[in-house]
């Protein structure tokens, strides 16, 4: 394992920047540094110029199309690329149905889906959560029942980010009630505009309304849309989970934030004192990350995706605090709802400010509640 940069890492690290500096739209970095969540029409474009570099899958086997960078390249890209205000790419494609596909899916699936991933032609919702089983996956209730060449899928989801804008939905669904709750879970990949796909939108404290319930209402899914094996879900489910709390590292707009704090100028000696302990502890995060992906231990998978999830959640949420109250007046004016606009008094670094605390407030439970995180943690450190 090595910790630190080397000569060929930092001059890694100039070439993405000047990548970034040369390619990434001014007005897209704006739109980003304002909102934090893009819909799908501003950003499908940069996902094609990622795509013709080799860049849009680092995470990816180099094999499915990934870039073949070792953990510390990838790590340097991720920083960069958040901390250069880049958007938020498809997060459910890319960044975990993308990875589940190339390594549990058929030939035949990694043709249909990996390219067009890639290149940000089709997009992922992911379904899990349902009223009663959110952190508690193993207790979902949405059924698939088997005839022959086909599933029959019915059931409820909720917390559904981004269903608007998808065009499929990896869908965990109970196949076999007569195992343990684990061994009883197959993962389904449905279109959105199948016939008894319903999508109600969830309105939501931050103002992006990216949330939803999705019905499925004896929806009809050809059997060669089954994800790896039947009854095998749980194993690729705890594989998504796993790279989605590792992803939710959060590292670039960590030191966005860091880098937009140190720009406030009358700041008080106690925010003074809050604003470095948060780039101490950003920086130990990032240390901690970095060891992460350079000795993975799989028998401490789990536990060290869950305290990157949990320690990335608390830092976010201090950030966007902290800058909310250096704004002043200016940092509570809400402009997502009833189609509100900035005040001409505000100055426009403080649109969505407010809207982005809501949204990282929440972040404590997305992606699995911090609380049951810590739990996780300490059943695997205890054994």
């Amino acid at each position: 394992m090595r910790l630190g940069y080397d000569d060929a890492d930092l001059a890694f690290r100039e070439e993405v920047r000047a990548f970034l500096r040369t390619n990434l739209p001014a007005d897209l970095a704006t739109a980003e540094s304002r909102s934090g969540h893009l819909r799908r029409a501003q950003t499908d474009s940069w996902q094609k110029v990622l795509a013709a570099k080799g860049w849009a899958v680092p995470n990816w086997p180099e094999e499915c199309g990934g870039t073949g960078w070792s953990p510390l390249q990838r790590h340097i890209y991720e920083v960069e690329y958040g901390r250069a205000n880049a958007p938020e790419y498809n997060i459910i494609g890319v960044g975990l149905v993308g990875p589940v596909i190339c390594r549990f899916s058929d030939e035949s699936q990694k043709a249909r889906f990996v390219r067009p991933i890639i290149e940000g032609d089709i997009h992922f919702c992911q379904g899990f959560s349902e009223p009663g089983a959110g952190s508690d996956l193993a207790s979902v209730k949405t059924k698939a029942v088997q005839h022959s060449d086909h599933f029959i899928v019915t059931g409820q989801k909720t917390w559904t980010s981004h269903a608007v804008d998808a065009d499929y939905m990896i869908c965990l669904a109970r196949t076999n009630s007569d195992v343990k709750p684990q061994a009883g879970l197959s993962m389904l990949i449905i279109p959105m505009d199948a016939p008894g796909v319903q999508i109600r939108p969830i309105a939501s404290i931050d103002g992006i309304n990216s949330i939803n319930e999705v019905y499925l209402d004896d929806v009809r899914v050809p059997v060669e849309d089954l994800v790896g094996e039947r009854d095998k879900g749980w194993t690729y489910a705890k594989y998504l989970l796993n790279t989605e709390r590792t992803h939710n590292a959060y590292l670039g707009i960590l030191y966005r934030y860091l880098d937009r704090l140190r720009q406030f100028e009358d700041r008080s000696a106690s925010f003074e004192r809050r604003l470095e302990q948060l780039a101490i502890d950003i920086e130990a995060h990032d240390w901690s990350v970095l060891r992460v992906h350079s000795n993975d231990n799989p028998e401490l998978g789990g536990a060290t995706a869950s305290a990157i999830k949990v320690r990335a959640s608390d830092l976010l949420l201090r950030a966007a605090e902290l800058e909310v109250e250096a704004l002043g007046l200016s940092g509570v004016v809400e402009t997502r709802h009833n189609g509100a606009t900035l005040p001409a008094w505000a100055p426009s670094e403080a649109e969505g400010k407010i809207n982005q605390l809501m949204y990282w407030r929440a972040s404590t439970i997305f992606g699995g509640a911090n609380e049951v995180q810590r739990a996780i943690i300490w059943a695997t450190l205890s054994r």
